[in-house]
């Protein structure tokens, strides 16, 4: 298992590498002016001022040099030192933001994972019971039913989904709302007396001892909560029923029956463990997509997260931001697929075999 998990772990600086190659290539689609721009607050008009910052950036380098610099950041003139680097965490200055993109990242970040782990449980633990259910009444009622909720989730624009159900419990029984917080929440996070441990507001809001704030944290993520559930129940259910239905077809699971083992566990001790593999990749890229910022979502319930920044920064032509949030995605999404990978071997021991 160990080997396994070092041979893993050795993939993660190619992968990265590979990453940053990639984003580096797209910005080599644009201009020594263009990118220079990317760069700068307010842009200058002189074409010799224009060179200079050209010269500083080492635009004019080899490309070599270039894809250096942008690592660990230009050297200063003056100084001699570098000077930001995306390794440092400087992704360039976001314009449709008014902040660098760092900063833009670690202020919207805490709220798409306060999102995130409200919304895992619900959204992968209701869609495999709905899996196995149609799975074990296969051709039954249940499994009818489980049908048509499948296609009407996988066929549902996410964004349709979202309007109604802000429409019906906002609008029209006012129950609850979109945003992060209400406006008196917000003043008591604001407020002095509150302490941040986690920058989650949540749990901080619970560690805090206000429950006022918890609740109303939560009143508003609902809403962004189930649309992401419904859409997502409707892929889990169908890779769950799926890989359940193969499984009670196999050998050890007919056996099992002729055994005269409860049928109870026969499903959830010997079908359903075997049947979780192929859901537990899913899982793990369905988590990598509501870390990296669900656009749709964020932007119809104005959630201030990562991905209604992204909506903002697409619709701005903000490269700079839009090239930042690719390089932290992907991240997420090579840290995400280590984790899933290990978990995998955890529980299928033929995979760290191989």
């Amino acid at each position: 298992m160990l080997t396994y998990i070092i041979r893993r772990l050795l993939l993660v600086p190619v992968l990265l590498f590979g990453v940053t190659i990639l984003i580096f290539g797209m910005m080599q689609l644009l201009t020594p002016v263009e990118r220079t721009a990317l760069y700068v607050r307010d842009f200058p008009k002189n074409e010799k001022v224009i060179e200079g910052l050209i010269s500083r950036y080492g635009f004019d380098q080899p490309i070599y040099v270039q894809y250096w610099n942008w690592l660990v950041g230009p050297k200063n003139p003056i100084t001699g030192e570098r000077e930001g680097g995306i390794l440092r965490g400087d992704f360039g200055y976001s314009r449709s933001n008014s902040m660098p993109v760092g900063d833009l990242i670690a202020r919207r970040f805490p709220n798409t994972l306060d999102l995130a782990i409200w919304t895992i449980a619900p959204m992968i633990l209701v869609g495999i019971w709905l899996g196995v259910q149609a799975a074990v009444h296969h051709n039954g009622f249940i499994d009818q039913l489980a049908r048509i909720f499948s296609i009407v989730g996988t066929s549902f624009p996410v964004f349709v989904f979202g309007l109604l159900a802000l429409m019906l419990f906002y609008a029209k029984l006012n129950w609850l709302p979109p945003g992060r917080l209400s406006d008196w929440a917000s003043a008591v996070v604001s407020s002095s007396e509150w302490k941040t441990y986690l920058n989650l507001i949540t749990f901080d809001a619970l560690l805090n001892g206000r429950f006022d704030v918890f609740w109303d944290a939560i009143k508003h993520m609902i809403l962004p909560i189930l649309t992401l559930s419904y859409i997502n129940w409707a892929t889990f259910l169908r890779v769950t029923r799926s890989s359940m239905l193969e499984t009670l077809r196999m050998d050890y699971v007919v056996t099992a029956r002729a055994k005269g083992l409860k049928e109870k566990d026969v499903i959830f001790k010997h079908a359903r463990p075997n049947a979780m593999l192929p859901v537990i990749t899913m899982a793990g890229f369905s988590i990598v997509g509501l870390l990296g910022g669900v656009v749709i979502t964020e932007t119809v319930f104005n959630y201030p997260g990562i991905g209604s920044a992204a909506a903002r920064a697409a619709t701005s032509l903000d490269i700079v931001t839009m090239l930042g949030f690719a390089i932290f995605n992907g991240l997420i999404l090579i840290v995400a697929n280590l984790v899933v990978d290990i978990i995998y071997a955890f529980v299928d021991p033929r995979v760290r075999l191989s």
